[in-house]
């Protein structure tokens, strides 16, 4: 009898690689906990910052007040110093696809505003962005724009499963995004996230169905569309921050970080306030 051989044990599986060959974490029960830890702080942090998204309010302010939430509740922002980043959060307003960074701009009546968020808790980073209404008198597409928006975000998030695959999460919002008229951002992607702002998988929001990374359970990401009320075409501002849409027509995004499960998908970024999309309260 060869004991080299009945020593051997069964070949582990090789984890997942995404598309540019890079491995995709599994995630266990304990860390989809301390996920869902971090994701419920960082939409609390949006719940907290509502009531002070109004006409009149300078951006840089909503920052300080985001800031100071989530650094009273033992997290710190993950932005503020990544790659230089200078704002505890990302606030685009109207033609900013994403990116904008808060300063002493005002809101003013009519806009229609992103804000995103990522805590760090304990190691973990909590990843969520929402669209913001300022005041009453929202243009008619630009209301419609912010709604396809979260349809779209949710149409990619009902694709999440184990044995589906990102094209089909892309495809689902992209069809959505273009049955509207609409069109989708290709120049930024979701992402993997954990104990890394930025893991993978990259996941498109356009594709075909069945194509791209299987899904598997314990896989963690984000899905967070931009769709853009005219072409998809974007560019980089100056500050090599801010990204607009280059025929300066509306873009809107909703992020969620989500998690596949052994038999579907969890949402870890919900508002404990019930708030989906606006207007909230």
């Amino acid at each position: 009898m060869d004991t080299r051989a009945a020593r051997q044990t069964s070949p582990v599986a090789a984890p997942p690689v995404d598309d540019e060959g890079r491995p995709v974490p599994l995630h266990d029960e304990a860390a989809f906990e301390a996920m869902a830890r971090a994701g419920e702080l960082a939409a609390r942090t949006l719940d907290f910052v509502t009531p002070h998204v109004q006409p009149g309010v300078a951006t840089i302010e909503l920052d300080r007040l985001i800031d100071g939430f989530m650094r009273d509740h033992g997290a710190v922002p993950a932005t503020l110093g990544y790659r230089g980043y200078p704002a505890s959060s990302c606030i685009s307003i109207n033609h900013v696809v994403n990116h904008g960074i808060p300063n002493e701009r005002r809101l003013r009546e009519g806009d229609i505003a992103n804000i995103d968020v990522t805590v760090i808790l304990d190691g973990w980073y909590g990843d969520t962005s929402r669209m913001y209404l300022i005041g009453d008198k929202i243009p008619i597409r630009a209301r419609k724009l912010v709604d396809v928006t979260y349809d779209a975000m949710m149409a990619g998030i009902a694709q999440v499963a184990p044995g589906r695959t990102l094209g089909d999460v892309g495809h689902a919002i992209q069809s959505l995004a273009e049955a509207a008229r609409f069109s989708v951002v290709r120049d930024f992607v979701g992402h993997g996230v954990g104990r890394r702002f930025h893991d993978a998988p990259q996941v498109h929001h356009v594709g075909r169905p069945g194509e791209g990374l299987v899904l598997q359970p314990g896989m963690i990401f984000t899905i967070e569309p931009m769709i853009n009320a005219g072409r998809h075409e974007v560019k980089i501002l100056a500050d090599g921050w801010t990204t607009v849409t280059r025929d300066r027509s509306l873009s809107a995004q909703f992020e969620h970080t989500v998690g596949v499960t052994q038999d579907g998908v969890r949402i870890l970024t919900p508002s404990p306030a019930g708030y989906t999309r606006p207007p909230y309260g």
